[in-house]
């Protein structure tokens, strides 16, 4: 017995239908037609094909900006989930007071990136800031001007690296340790009987069993840190001399400040195009039935 029609369903799927269109459908559409223009200040079009498109992988195109995309990505993920992983771990033997320290580590999550950035920003300044002043008082710095943070740029994008490892790693202990309580605690006991440690407990039963909700936390941490904005603009917009100028930042710059909107559009149409390849061949080796059943 039908319980809805189609038509009833169709309506209910309407809206949705209509915001997807308006709001993202067509601004995609628009973003990828300007991409083939070259747009004059007063809206002047002229068509000029893929031109754009080979500025942006020529060389003093966004080549620089991507590869400090890939920095980002990989130091800042990366230590998130290592960091995300040994909290996860530490916070499920449930041992008293784990659950006000876990709650406390939440704080973090409930701060806006551009609040977070502009936080991070005075706490790394080398004139007042508490982290070169920490340093210096522990006897890792001489002075409080050894490492400038975010005027070198040796350190600018580690210094934008370090505000999203604080902000985000709450977010990957979450993830994990939902995933770690979902575990069937006959296994662990067997493992136990067996003659298991905890190492071996960690590496043979639960990673390998909580390995889809890591994977899954895992993609969604490298696009959201793939597109970061916030953060770095708040803390250094890009510099000093591009060496923080991740993608996301060149195509703002190219946007708003040189009013290349063709140019821009190109470079975001690379970018969306990369991280939907990126998302598909992630969820399609995730969640492919074929590769379960084999």
């Amino acid at each position: 017995m039908r319980l809805i029609s189609k038509k009833t369903l169709l309506l209910f799927f309407l809206p949705g239908a209509v915001f997807m269109g308006a709001f993202l459908i067509y601004p995609i559409i628009t973003m990828v037609i300007d991409s083939f223009f070259k747009i004059g200040l007063t809206g002047e079009r002229t068509f000029i094909g893929f031109q754009n498109y080979i500025r942006a992988f020529a060389v003093g195109g966004f080549l620089k900006q991507l590869g400090n995309t890939l920095i980002y990505i990989v130091i800042a993920v990366g230590v998130e989930t290592a960091m995300g992983l040994l909290f996860a771990l530490l916070f499920e033997l449930n041992y008293k007071g784990s659950k006000v320290i876990r709650s406390l580590m939440m704080a973090p999550l409930m701060i806006a990136p551009l609040v977070a950035g502009l936080t991070w920003k005075l706490m790394m300044s080398s004139s007042f800031g508490i982290v070169n002043e920490l340093l210096t008082r522990v006897g890792i710095l001489s002075s409080s001007s050894d490492i400038l943070w975010l005027a070198d740029a040796k350190w600018s994008l580690i210094a934008c690296c370090i505000a999203d490892i604080w902000l985000t790693t709450p977010f990957m202990m979450l993830m994990i340790l939902a995933g770690l309580q979902g575990l069937d605690s006959s296994m662990l006991e067997a493992a136990k009987i067996d003659g298991a440690n905890l190492l071996q407990q960690v590496f043979a039963i639960k990673l390998p069993v909580i390995k889809p909700i890591l994977l899954t936390a895992l993609s969604v941490r490298i696009i959201d840190a793939a597109r970061t904005f916030d953060i770095i603009w708040a803390m250094t917009e890009g510099g000093p001399n591009s060496s923080s100028e991740t993608i996301s930042i060149i195509i703002y710059k190219t946007l708003t400040r040189y009013s290349d909107t063709g140019y821009a559009s190109a470079m975001a149409v690379v970018f969306i195009a990369v991280l939907v390849v990126f998302t598909l061949v992630f969820m399609q080796s995730l969640w492919n039935p074929k590769k379960k059943n084999a």
